[in-house]
Formats: C-alpha cells, structure tokens, sequence
C-alpha cells in the first residue's frame, strides 16, 4: 500500500472592504490561507478550502495538477475563509460520492455564519462565492479511510474561534491544524476576551499530544515548513498578548508592542483590529 502524501497550497490574502486602516494608513488585507491537499494513488482529501474566486482558482490549480479525485472535504472551523470554496471546488474535482466532514461545533459555527454571511464575509470579502451552502455531514468518532489509511478528527474547543479542531494522519505523522497554530502569520485573537485566549493556549496542549513530525497552520508564509516548533512559536505569542493584555494598554501601545516582539511575522491587520476589539 503506498503511504499518503500532502501538499500545502498556499492562497494570497486579499484587501479588505471596511472602513478600518492600519495606524499607518495602510488598508486591511487578509492573511494567506492554508489549504492542505492529503493525496493517495487516486483519491484526495482537501482540508479547509479557502474563501474568494481568486484563492478557490489557486487551489485548483494544485487540485488539477495533482489529477486525484476530490473524495473528501475536512473543515476544521467555523470561519468561511476555510470552507466557503468547497461547493465551487468539488463541482469540478469531487463527484457523487464525495463527502463533507466536519465536527458537529464545526458545522453549527458553519451555519452560523452562513446566516450572517451578507452582512460577514460577504460584505468585507470582494469576490465570495454565491454557492457555499454548509455539505458537511458529522465526522465518525473514529475517523474515515483515505485509500486504507486512516484519518482523524481531534476537537480543541475554542482556539481563534469556537469548536475548532485538527486533522490527524497518524500513517504520516500530519496534524492539519487549522487556526489552532500560525506560522509566520500575527494571529486573529478578536475572540479571545473573556480567556479566551488561555482556552486556545489548552488546544495547543490537545494537538501537542499527538506528537506530529508535521503542522500545518491555517495561516502560514508560504516558505516556512511545517515544523511542529511553531506551536511553541504561537504559544509565545499568546502568552505575550496575555501578559500585555492585563495591563489594559491602550489599542496602539498594545499593536506596537506586540510588532516589536513578533515583528517578522507577516500581516498586521488581524493584530490591529484584534486589539481595537480586545481593548475597546
């Protein structure tokens, strides 16, 4: 039997429509997308297809390259950035028997926000599908089988957002890991008051007990492998918002501080409005 592989395809952000800059001037853009393509001699599984006409377009051309039928969507969260594309992508790569999998959190935050998505997403995204209907069926307890290998779900609860997860290929030592960890990419902690954010720092416990050889971030540079030394990296991260949190700076001194610790870090606009939020 021939071991699984995966491929990381990366998607560009892309600028945001509101009416919110960065203390610079500069407008808010989205971070990149990390769509992660699990394939076996035929079949594939796509963890979290992204967000926007022109992200799902650069997916494709990863989906298409690769020639393996798309058998399995896996979302790993709530946000649309990581799965409004999936109806669009498996018209054309998936067929009958392809299936939706999701945590049953998961695929309530989904209708959630597909609820809200015209006032959401829809509205500060330019280019978000018409179709993205929530196709996603509950997870079994005990994973599913990509060409004989299995694949499972680990639930973290809140992360950047509620009812996250991971998925776990134990054949190759893989955790898709979601919004759970970031690499290279300042982190979304708008949802992180009420301590919130000490829940996330207990789902990186939950993922760091699986014992990957390789993360994947929901949110990486394109260039930085997938090395489980980033959960240590967004760990510090955390623990840095928390501690300069307590001291309930204003907005700005908590931006500037944070790009001085983690200032190679790419995107600031999610820190930006995460401490307009944090700190209102």
């Amino acid at each position: 039997m021939r071991e699984l592989s995966y491929e990381v395809l990366v998607s560009d952000g892309v600028p945001r429509e509101i009416d919110l800059q960065l203390p610079n001037g500069d407008g808010i853009v989205s971070s990149p997308i990390s769509s992660t393509l699990i394939t076996g001699e035929r079949d594939a599984v796509l963890v979290d297809p992204p967000l926007t006409h022109t992200q799902i377009a650069q997916v494709a051309e990863g989906l298409a390259r690769s020639g393996k039928r798309l058998a399995f969507v896996y979302v790993t969260h709530g946000h649309p950035d990581h799965w409004f594309g999936t109806a669009t992508l498996l018209e054309r790569f998936g067929d009958a028997d392809s299936v939706v999998y999701a945590t049953e959190g998961t695929i309530r935050q989904m209708r959630s926000q597909l609820e809200s998505k015209d006032k959401g997403f829809a509205k500060t995204f330019p280019g978000v599908p018409e179709n993205t209907p929530v196709l996603a069926v509950p997870v079994p307890t005990e994973g599913f089988l990509l060409e004989g290998r299995v694949l499972r779900a680990v639930e973290t609860g809140h992360t950047d957002t509620d009812d996250s997860s991971v998925l776990h290929v134990p054949s190759i030592g893989l955790v898709v890991a979601g919004d759970v960890v970031y690499n290279g990419v300042h982190l979304m902690m708008l949802e992180g008051g009420d301590g919130g954010l000490q829940a996330w720092l207990d789902g990186i416990d939950r993922l760091a007990a699986l014992d990957p050889r390789h993360v994947v971030a929901g949110h990486k540079k394109a260039d930085l492998p997938d090395d489980p030394k980033i959960l240590d990296e967004t760990r510090q991260y955390l623990r840095d918002a928390i501690r300069l949190l307590a001291g309930k700076p204003e907005p700005l001194e908590f931006f500037e501080e944070m790009s001085k610790l983690h200032g190679d870090r790419l995107n600031p606009g999610p820190l930006w409005y995460s401490a307009l939020g944090l700190l209102a």
